[in-house]
């Protein structure tokens, strides 16, 4: 008999063979120790859990890994759960969603180490450049500072009392030097958040995030895991001396993304452009000829710039300092935040740029254009015969 009829013969069961042989290659699918698999619960009993995986395949856990401190269960059958293979006995297959609780614990202790199992740990106290650390049985262990969190350990207090999840990164002298992590761990799942937001994360998205830390040149920002920084620039339209007057650590802000760059993991936000932009109705608010006070924000050799609001600055040209004295810097006669009186002389809206003049030196200009003298109102003009030189010539002429 070929093997395609025996494929279509059916056994008691009403399986055929082409079904009863993927079974038993199924069955016999190699599981090696720290394998990470996912099942759901089908089966609670008084000591175990047991769950599917799926293929005709099961597996138990310690009914004790599900129970809180008060002993109550914290899932129920049906639910999905993740577990680490531990072992195989008489064909059952033993799981672990982390060591660290009664005697499985420590009769798989080196089996945590050698497969990246994650295991429990209760930190007991704070020991010379580090952490002590005690899991199931009494078994001790040491955590270094370094590799508590992924961040900097500044106050040692806010780890004692605490479980926390571990990977052994040390094991020798037959687990009497056990070497614990939670960076590592730490480090895993933040490698994951970094992939999943990848996927997610656009140029121009808003997103939501928390002040970590303010800098001279900008704030950090913590995006679910993941540090972006919005940069002095970039905090509003006008200028920022201090960032401290529109930051705080902790402070909730939504910002936009303005460049990714996952290769150097540098993500550069925005508060800037959740505002409105002043230059959108720059031509309304200041047409040529129009006067306005303006605060002096910067000084530069070639001249002042003058905002006249957040966002919009001109500049006052050295030329346009001094009342038509020649001077070597603009600060020679005005000071930065000193205010101003000026008129718009140009206005450049594409480029951003707005040229101005004072407006005293705008009001001798107009009258310098009727003639070469002024007199002011209300006073008589002074009258001159001109110079010794302009009498003599004129008397020597013979029609005077």
């Amino acid at each position: 008999m070929d093997f395609e009829k025996q494929e279509g013969l059916n056994n008691e069961d009403g399986k055929s063979f082409a079904e009863l042989l993927d079974e038993s290659f199924t069955e016999q699918t190699y599981m090696r120790p720290g394998q990470k698999v996912q099942g759901h619960i089908v089966t609670i009993t008084p000591e175990w859990i047991f769950i599917d995986l799926g293929s005709k395949s099961e597996g138990y856990i310690a009914r004790q890994e599900m129970v809180d401190k008060s002993g109550a269960l914290t899932v129920k059958e049906g639910d999905v759960i993740h577990a680490y293979f531990l072992s195989s006995r008489n064909n059952e297959r033993l799981f672990t969603t982390k060591l660290g609780k009664g005697e499985a614990g420590r009769e798989h202790l080196y089996e945590a180490y050698r497969s990246g199992i994650p295991i429990e740990g209760f930190v007991e106290k704070e020991i010379k450049g580090g952490f002590e650390i005690k899991v199931s049985g009494g078994v001790k262990g040491f955590c270094p500072f370094s590799q508590m969190d992924i961040r900097r350990v500044t106050d040692p207090k806010e780890y004692i009392g605490r479980h926390i999840t571990f990977k052994i990164i040390e094991y020798a002298e037959r687990g009497r030097k056990i070497i614990f992590s939670n960076r590592v761990i730490k480090e895993e799942e933040l490698k994951k958040k970094k992939e999943a937001l990848k996927e997610i994360l656009q140029e121009g998205m808003a997103v939501r995030g928390t002040v970590t830390a303010i800098k001279n040149f900008g704030a950090f920002v913590d995006l679910d895991g993941i540090q972006g920084l919005v940069p002095i620039s970039e905090i509003t339209w006008g200028h920022v001396e201090n960032i401290n007057d529109f930051l705080t650590v902790g402070q909730e802000i939504e910002p936009v993304i303005m460049s990714l760059d996952w290769d150097s993991e540098r993500i550069t936000l925005s508060l800037k452009k959740t505002l409105a932009n002043p230059w959108d109705d720059v031509e309304m608010k200041y047409p040529v000829g129009t006067r306005h006070a303006g605060r002096i924000s910067r000084l530069t050799k070639f001249g002042a710039f003058v905002e006249l609001e957040p966002g919009i600055d001109g500049l006052l040209h050295i030329s346009k300092l001094g009342n038509g004295k020649r001077i070597n810097h603009p600060s020679d006669v005005v000071t930065a935040g000193e205010v101003l009186n000026v008129e718009i002389e140009k206005l450049d809206s594409d480029n951003k740029r707005i040229s101005l003049t004072g407006v005293q030196q705008a009001h001798e200009e107009e009258i310098n254009d009727d003639g070469d003298t002024y007199t002011p109102p209300g006073e008589k003009a002074a009258v001159t015969f001109g110079t010794f030189g302009d009498l003599l010539k004129n008397k020597s002429r013979p029609d005077r």
